[in-house]
């Protein structure tokens, strides 16, 4: 017991190193944490192999194990191989990620193989030659990639000295361990614990300083969308406007930080003023950059407000050629109180909800949506206006948000809750509406698409 003291006390540290990395792996919960997740069963399985070659250290094995030790010491060391491939695999990229993965199936194939071997046959070292082999064809262009900075520049998402010093201890000391028995070398018993605790360490420092670099990036990448969202919200309307027997309320729901979801007004005068919602295809950041252009081609169309179609085709023209494969959907709705007449047309866009004397329209003047052609022509309808009369323009993130069953929201309830709350004030309809949206999605699911939609009351 004395001489295996201090085997016994280099494992403990090894699997307390271990499982403290498994579990910040599990606390943490993202993609980064993987590498701590690998290094971590790299660690606890080595420091299980050296308990497993003390007698005493494998005292503290369950009782039902001590008459198989060499059979779970052969099932450590084939398996070892496998989590350590793994943590290089999320450091490289290219034919050296290629190579490994391949070194992986062969670390895999080899472990199924040692362990039949040991199960049934009872022979658990069958394998040994092969695992010897197939960590020096892992751990060789390691050593070379990380060795060449022009290599590890092109090959390694991560670059390290701290890394690269423990690939080397562990290459040169695994080839000498692999080599010196076909070449009767002097055999070092310490070598091994030692050079693997150098390199489990300078892993453990390489996985922890990614893992930092990665939450530092993401935090710059948060703080940058923060930014951007501010931006967003600069260039939409901040007050509806002020318009004679028109009551408007909006509400502007993006589903991540920025959307590509976008709204404007263009008043004219006390008794006339222009609405238009737009729909970027896609989300995040690309919709988003498409949203804002659509906020600076409207300036090209403000002299033509009174004209829908020529508001249409003046921002299809704006963004022909510009929008990289991505499309985007409008509506537009011109609204005169003095004359009692709206005009109405769209690109490939929801239809305009209108709600007259008990019975609820859906008014369709569709045209193809922008990025298609160039010269799109777009149909115009002339409607009457009312007293009464509600109009609702929105996106189709109201109607595609999803419950728990894959069910849509739809056309039909979204018609069965303006005709449940008709009574209600544009405002407090739009409220209505985003409450339904939200009972409808599961509590535990994320917003699925941006909404925005607009209510637009006739006294």
């Amino acid at each position: 017991m004395r001489g295996q003291v201090a085997a016994i006390m280099v494992a403990a540290v090894f699997l307390f190193v271990g499982l403290a990395a498994c579990a910040l792996a599990a606390i943490r919960g993202r993609g980064g944490a993987r590498l701590l997740l690998w290094q971590g069963i790299f660690s606890a399985m080595y420091g299980a192999r050296i308990l497993a070659q003390s007698s005493a250290g494998f005292s503290m094995f369950p009782r039902s194990a001590w008459a198989s030790r060499d059979a779970v010491l052969a099932l450590i060391t084939y398996l070892i191989l496998a989590p350590a491939v793994l943590f290089w695999l999320e450091m490289s990229r290219g034919i050296l990620r290629r190579l490994l993965q391949i070194a992986l199936l062969a670390a895999l194939v080899n472990a199924i193989g040692g362990a039949c071997l040991a199960v049934v046959f009872r022979s658990p070292w069958g394998f040994l030659t092969y695992n010897k082999v197939v960590a020096a064809c892992f751990l060789l262009p390691l050593a070379v990639v990380n060795g060449v900075p022009r290599l590890a520049r092109e090959y390694m998402v991560f670059q390290s000295r701290i890394l690269t010093l423990g690939v080397f201890v562990a290459a040169i000391t695994a080839l000498y361990e692999n080599v010196q028995s076909f070449l009767h070398l002097p055999s070092y018993p310490s070598a091994e614990p030692l050079a693997f605790a150098v390199c489990i360490l300078c892993l453990g420092y390489a996985a922890a300083e990614k893992v930092f670099a990665d939450e530092k990036r993401l935090i710059s990448i948060e703080n940058e969308l923060a930014v951007a969202r501010e931006i967003q919200s600069s260039i939409l309307p901040s007050n509806a406007p002020k318009v004679n027997d028109l009551s408007i309320a909006t509400a502007y729901h993006p589903m991540t930080a920025v959307a590509g979801d976008f709204y404007e007004f263009i008043p004219v005068d006390r008794n006339r003023a222009g609405f238009l919602v737009a729909d970027v295809s896609g989300h995040g950041v690309p919709a988003a950059l498409i949203a804002a252009m659509v906020k600076v081609a409207m300036q090209s169309v403000v002299s033509r407000a009174d004209d829908p179609p020529e508001v249409l085709r003046g921002l299809n023209r704006a963004l022909a050629g510009q929008l990289r494969n991505q499309f985007v959907t409008a509506a537009y709705l011109w609204i005169d109180t003095e004359n009692h007449k709206a005009l109405y047309s769209a690109a490939g866009h929801p239809p305009l909800m209108r709600w007259r004397d008990g019975t609820l329209e859906r008014i369709e003047s569709n045209g193809l949506l922008f990025g298609v052609i160039q010269n799109s022509g777009y149909p115009v309808c002339e409607l009457p206006l009312n007293s009464g009369d509600r109009f609702l323009l929105y996106t189709d993130g109201v109607t595609e948000s999803e419950n728990a069953l894959g069910d849509s929201f739809g056309d039909s309830k979204l018609e069965q809750v303006l005709r449940a709350n008709r009574s209600r004030s544009a405002a407090e309809l739009s409220d209505q509406l985003l409450f339904e949206l939200r009972r409808w999605q599961p509590a535990s699911t994320a917003q699925q698409d941006d909404i925005t939609l607009i209510v637009i009351d006739v006294a």
